[in-house]
């Protein structure tokens, strides 16, 4: 039984004022959830330039259908000139990605990013 259902406690993104929008992803990600993740990761990749982390270590399963949809979330920011990061720390899902030779395709961080402060001038860092 898949636990990843469209609501806000399995898939709220965090917008922080600056930096990535960190969207946490929990359960299974399978052919059940794939039409609520495949719309949420849409609409969060639609604006120019979006820059993305999915946190995957709440993540208990993914099949191949599921890392379709984070291939289409990556191609789709590429080509909105954007960032696709993933967090994962876990063996299997890393050693999965070896193994479908994606492992070089996306970018995979073992914790989310840091919030960027803005400086006085506005800018930030």
């Amino acid at each position: 039984m898949s636990e990843n259902q469209p609501g806000p406690a399995q898939m709220a993104a965090d917008h922080p004022p600056y930096g990535a929008v960190v969207v946490p992803l929990h359960g299974e990600i399978d052919l059940l959830t794939l039409p609520a993740l495949s719309q949420r990761l849409d609409a969060l990749t639609e604006d120019p330039r979006p820059d993305l982390v999915l946190d995957l270590r709440p993540v208990a399963f993914i099949d191949c259908a599921g890392l379709g949809v984070l291939c289409r979330a990556r191609n789709r920011t590429l080509a909105r000139r954007g960032r696709l990061r993933l967090v994962a720390d876990t063996p299997g899902f890393l050693g999965l990605l070896r193994a479908t030779g994606l492992s070089g395709v996306f970018e995979v961080l073992p914790s989310p990013p840091p919030a960027s402060v803005p400086d006085p001038d506005g800018t930030s860092h």
